[in-house]
């Protein structure tokens, strides 16, 4: 039975770089996203960075959550298990739901890169008021391994059996 091809629809997509040493000249983690995001179609939102403080954190991505033209939220930074990263248990208790499987299938896949130490990472991510929310770590081949082996197929709603694209607000505007 063949199936209808379903239409590219692209997404209003939010950086959030979070660390308490980078600017925008330097935030090469936060530039990988941006430019696979776009050579994938979709638009830039907005860009912001923030030190690593839950507060802050919560602050800029519960004004994009309640943003019905910001459909995806990436951050960058924070995952770890140092005492400053907070990504986490600042932006965790702002998910409806949790997408488990993400930070499972992301340490699954950066395991072949970075080896055990992949076991450090907390990335993770959720669903908030029809925003997906992904975190990843803050090093660049962590975003561009995020993009290339997740992101860029589950923010796409052509791709089969099922995406992250339909539970966002962009499905509306079809």
């Amino acid at each position: 039975m063949a199936h209808e091809e379903r239409p590219f629809i692209p997404l209003n997509i939010a950086v959030l770089t979070i660390s308490d040493t980078r600017s925008f000249d330097n935030d090469t983690s936060g530039a990988a996203l941006i430019e696979q995001l776009e050579a994938a179609g979709h638009r830039l939102a907005d860009r912001q960075l923030c030190r690593d403080d839950c507060y802050d954190m919560r602050a800029i991505v519960s004004a994009w959550i309640a943003d019905p033209e910001v459909h995806v939220v990436l951050t960058t930074g924070g995952t770890g298990l140092t005492a400053r990263d907070s990504t986490p248990e600042a932006l965790g208790p702002l998910f409806d739901r949790v997408v488990d499987g993400f930070g499972e299938l992301f340490r699954q896949v950066s395991r072949e890169e970075i080896g055990t130490s992949t076991i450090q990472s907390r990335a993770l991510a959720g669903l908030a008021n029809r925003t997906m929310i992904f975190c990843v770590p803050g090093s660049t081949g962590a975003c561009r391994t995020a993009w290339r082996e997740i992101l860029q197929q589950q923010l796409d709603a052509r791709h089969r059996p099922c995406n992250f694209v339909g539970l966002t607000a962009a499905a509306d505007h079809r």
